[in-house]
């Protein structure tokens, strides 16, 4: 077997709730072209001069509610390593190595590329735990590490896998993570999965053609295989079907948006009309994110229902992400053994 490594990689999260640490990572992050597509000037100046200045106390806040319900550290970092434990013990008897960086903050994608340049790797195989492509997620980490590695004067065997969402094991591990619920309890069911600018899923298509002159709702096709909306609808319907969910039982939305011209519908606009609607009991899937964090455990599991009770709703019910639940765990060794 030849010698490898596999690079996991996730987005990342400040080193502690501090502000100063926020700012530290607010920064980079904001700062990546991939995440704020404008031209560079135009980017500091808004990043640099306003976002981060004017949001770092306010995020500071919040992520100490985050670490308070990590136990003092933040629930990214701790799933992403248990899930890095869990693949070293399925290749401990295997000429594999499993590593972990972050696209952002640490563990640096930086220091873990050096060590694995210096193991002189056969091959390594780069896979950023996002489900569904998108340039600022997947298309960021991944150009990252390219620039990083092609620094190297000896430039191993490279293998990526950039998407992962029809992946058997990430699926089934969001349905039995569903068993701990009974559906027919809930009013609502809502997929929500982190939005991006509808510039971004644009630059998909070639030419003049845009996301909306797709059916990136009904299917996937040659020319939206890798659009974040298509993947995203196209991972609703695996696990809606796997689930025995009718269409109009519910809703894919959009959440963490910056302004109006962001993927629709909103999230938080969806939960607001179930309310008015008379719903009480709302369920909500995360699937973009394999990790609970920021966005499903406060800004869905917090904010959301702070946002339905206002209207008249009950009980916002966040389904826990995949973690490192074994069927997940099972579907990336999968993955990793098809490219060996």
């Amino acid at each position: 077997m030849k010698k490898t490594g596999v690079l996991l990689l996730q987005l990342g999260t400040p080193d502690s709730p501090s502000t100063s640490d926020v700012r530290t990572y607010l920064s980079e992050f904001l700062n990546d072209p991939r995440v704020i597509d404008i031209p560079w000037l135009a980017r500091k100046i808004l990043v640099n001069g306003i976002i981060v200045p004017f949001r770092a106390p306010k995020s500071a806040k919040i992520y100490k509610e985050l670490w308070e319900v990590g136990k003092g550290v933040s629930p990214l970092i701790t799933h992403s390593v248990n899930v890095q434990n869990k693949l070293k013990d399925l290749f401990k008897d295997e000429n594999v190595t499993i590593e972990l960086a972050m696209r952002y903050q640490n563990p640096s994608m930086d220091s873990v590329l050096d060590r694995m340049h210096k193991a002189n790797y056969d091959q390594i195989i780069i896979l950023p735990l996002f489900p569904q492509y998108a340039s600022a997620s997947s298309g960021s980490a991944i150009e990252k590490a390219m620039n990083l590695i092609r620094k190297w004067w000896v430039i191993p065997e490279i293998k990526i896998i950039n998407q992962f969402w029809d992946n058997e094991g990430y699926i089934d591990s969001i349905i039995e993570r569903t068993k701990a619920f009974n559906l027919s309890d809930f009013d609502h069911i809502l997929f929500s999965y982190h939005g991006l600018p509808e510039r971004q899923v644009d630059k998909v298509y070639e030419g003049t053609d845009l996301c909306s002159d797709q059916p990136c709702e009904s299917e996937i096709n040659e020319e939206n295989k890798f659009c974040y909306k298509a993947t995203s609808f196209a991972t609703t319907r695996l696990i809606a079907s796997k689930l025995g969910l009718r269409e109009e039982q519910y809703t894919v939305c959009f959440q963490s948006r910056l302004d109006k011209k962001w993927l629709t519908p909103f999230s938080d606009k969806i939960v607001e009309e179930q309310a008015k609607k008379g719903a009480k009991k709302l369920l909500v899937f995360s699937p973009a994110f394999v990790a609970d964090c920021l966005e499903t455990i406060i800004e869905i599991g917090s904010e959301y229902q702070e946002i339905f009770e206002e209207h008249g709703g009950e009980k916002v019910q966040l389904v826990p992400s995949s973690n490192d639940h074994p069927l997940f765990v099972k579907g990336l060794e999968e993955m990793i053994r098809e490219r060996i």
